[in-house]
């Protein structure tokens, strides 16, 4: 007989001799001795290929009370084989065929803990064919319990998504395709494990509110905000050409349809602003949970308001104003992420709430919630900062929808506090074009707009019409804001007479000129002749070194510019000198315009 058969049939013998043993005792009898020997020579089988064989030991009524006891001590090894006989069917069949009679068969509470560990002890690839292998087993177990059902429910829900966590989420059509780690299918499979508890809180709910109830959708309630912030809030959510059931949505569904049933959804889309806690949150929620939910509750609102799961399910009673209130906290939250797909949603649900609205609807005492300040700076940073050019666009795109939808006043407070805390040329440029737009409406509709005319006007002209720093201003680095600056006030000097002075831009004549017009022509002759000196240096000394295109560094605006060859240094500086020459020539119909209708008015009086 072949030495290695001996040695199987002897890990069986040795198997049945620890069975028969056990068969004459009580369950109290059992010894630990007992419980380390069935799970040597059990793991043995195993091991050898013998599945087939521990089955049938398993399936022997006359054994029920042992499996009962001690077969919750070959979840490990069994778990080992499954991934190891993947190539061969029969073996892992049995395997399989195992692990369901343990579940039919062994103590719940001690199978619970052998399942639990076996999930904890996964790592890297195999997380998910190990959560996926053990999830009918472990819901077989907790359906039986119980004592602490809730409980169970919960610590198996956060072990699992503690477990997935890590992974990447696919994000590109091709990754979502290949779901090279089985994330995907996993995450839709948790969903199934967890139903039958979802079903059993809706049938309690209908029946009383007994405690046991509350922990368990409580339990519910977690898994759904978990699963919200992962993978959901960084997970691609539009629809894919070429995938027909995109398997983040049907998540996102499903997670949305466990809120619904278990009649959470709209207290939680409704949280109130006001930095209280959630209305499911009880003193024992730990601090971390109620940190996480600020991002889940975020990504729950774009589900509905940005894709419309669950949409359905609202009345259609709340006003848009109401409903951008609500989203404004969420907003805030996904735009403070730097990963593109948080702050698109971010970008998305803002966008969904503003195209809701009406232009000139929302009120101005909005701005008193700090939110409505602290948005629009968001925004200003995206615009500036993000390396996204599609990103700073939207953005660009959306903060114009809000200032449309602002009532007079509104535009005027947001307009003020955009000039004094973008501290960006090419912002502040945007924002007072827009003034100047705000201006145009005023003078040219019948109605009155006491915020951009008369007394209310000056104190914004006094921001716009300056130069932070006089004369020694970077007239460079605040082209943009100086070239705004300068058309509003032609458009101030043409369209406004001095006779009427609706503006008031003739009350404060002197202070603009004092102020703005001329620190900026001493600025503008500093400049040009600062760089024209440079021009001169840099030609002079490409003569002396004609032989040779030497590289070197100039600093323009205050940063030091790459290094770089005379030759395009001095396309630099006459790319600035070029920008001089716009502003000068500018500056230069403003005070003609000014000259020739002060002038004017001079020659009526005489």
């Amino acid at each position: 007989m072949p030495e290695e058969h001996s040695q199987t049939i002897m890990a069986i013998d040795e198997l049945q001799a620890i069975i028969q043993r056990c068969q004459i005792l009580e369950e109290a009898d059992f010894k630990g001795e007992d419980f380390n020997l069935f799970q040597v020579a059990g793991q043995k089988c195993l091991e050898d290929g013998y599945a087939a064989q521990l089955l049938e030991v398993i399936q022997n009524e006359k054994n029920k009370v042992i499996i009962k006891n001690m077969g919750w001590n070959l979840i490990s090894p069994l778990v080992r084989c499954i991934f190891m006989y993947k190539q061969e069917d029969d073996k892992r069949e049995s395997c399989l065929r195992i692990l369901d009679q343990l579940a039919q068969l062994c103590n719940p509470k001690e199978l619970f803990l052998g399942l639990l560990e076996q999930i904890e002890q996964s790592s890297g690839e195999q997380v998910c064919q190990t959560v996926m292998l053990l999830l009918q087993p472990l819901q077989t177990v907790l359906l039986k319990l119980q004592n602490k059902k809730a409980y169970s429910v919960g610590l198996s829900l956060a072990m699992i998504m503690n477990q997935l966590t890590p992974l990447p989420v696919p994000y590109t059509k091709q990754q979502i395709q290949e779901d090279k780690l089985g994330l995907c299918q996993c995450c839709n499979a948790v969903v199934d494990f967890a139903k039958p508890f979802v079903n059993e809180v809706v049938k309690n709910m209908e029946k009383s509110s007994e405690y046991n109830d509350m922990e368990l959708k409580e339990e519910l309630i977690k898994f759904c905000m978990k699963s919200l912030k992962y993978p959901l809030l960084t997970a691609q959510l539009e629809q894919l050409e070429g995938i027909e059931e995109h398997p983040f949505r049907h998540f996102a569904t499903e997670i949305i349809n466990i809120l619904w049933n278990i009649r959470e959804l709209i207290p939680l889309v409704f949280v109130p602003n006001k930095g209280k806690s959630p209305p499911w949150e009880n003193p024992e929620f730990a601090d971390i949970e109620r940190k996480n939910s600020t991002d889940s509750l975020a990504c729950l609102s774009y589900l509905v308001f940005v894709q419309h799961f669950g949409i359905e399910c609202f009345p259609m009673v709340f006003s848009p104003s109401y409903l951008l209130l609500c989203n404004m906290t969420h907003i805030e939250v996904l735009l403070k992420r730097t990963e593109e797909s948080v702050l698109s949603k971010g970008l998305d649900l803002f966008e969904s709430c503003l195209l809701r609205m009406e232009d000139n609807s929302l009120l101005h005492p909005y701005l008193e919630f700090r939110v409505f300040i602290n948005v629009p700076q968001d925004l200003v940073k995206i615009m500036t900062l993000c390396p996204m050019e599609n990103m700073r666009k939207k953005s660009l795109n959306i903060l114009q929808l809000f200032i449309d939808k602002f009532d007079t006043e509104g535009k005027y407070t947001l307009f003020r506090c955009l000039l004094k805390t973008s501290n960006h040329a090419g912002v502040e440029g945007y924002i007072i074009k827009n003034i100047k737009d705000q201006i145009h409406i005023a003078l040219t509709k019948e109605y009155d707009n006491v915020w951009f005319t008369g007394h209310h006007l000056i104190p914004l002209l006094d921001l716009v019409l300056s130069l932070p720093e006089g004369a020694e201003t970077d007239l460079l680095q605040n082209s943009d804001r100086i070239m705004a600056s300068l058309n509003l006030l032609r458009y101030l000097v043409i369209k406004d007479c001095e006779s009427d002075n609706q503006t008031g831009v003739w009350t404060t004549l002197g202070k603009i000129k004092q102020n703005f017009l001329k620190p900026l022509r001493v600025g503008l002759n500093m400049s040009k002749a600062h760089y024209e000196a440079e021009i001169k240096n840099k030609k002079e000394n490409r003569k002396e070194a004609h032989s040779s295109n030497p590289v070197c560094s100039v600093t323009v605006s205050g940063e030091k510019m790459p290094a770089m060859t005379t030759g395009m240094q001095l396309q630099v500086l006459h790319s600035a000198l070029f920008t001089f020459d716009l502003i000068e020539s500018v500056l230069a119909r403003v005070e003609e315009l000014i000259e020739g209708k002060t002038k004017a008015v001079m020659e009526e009086n005489s």
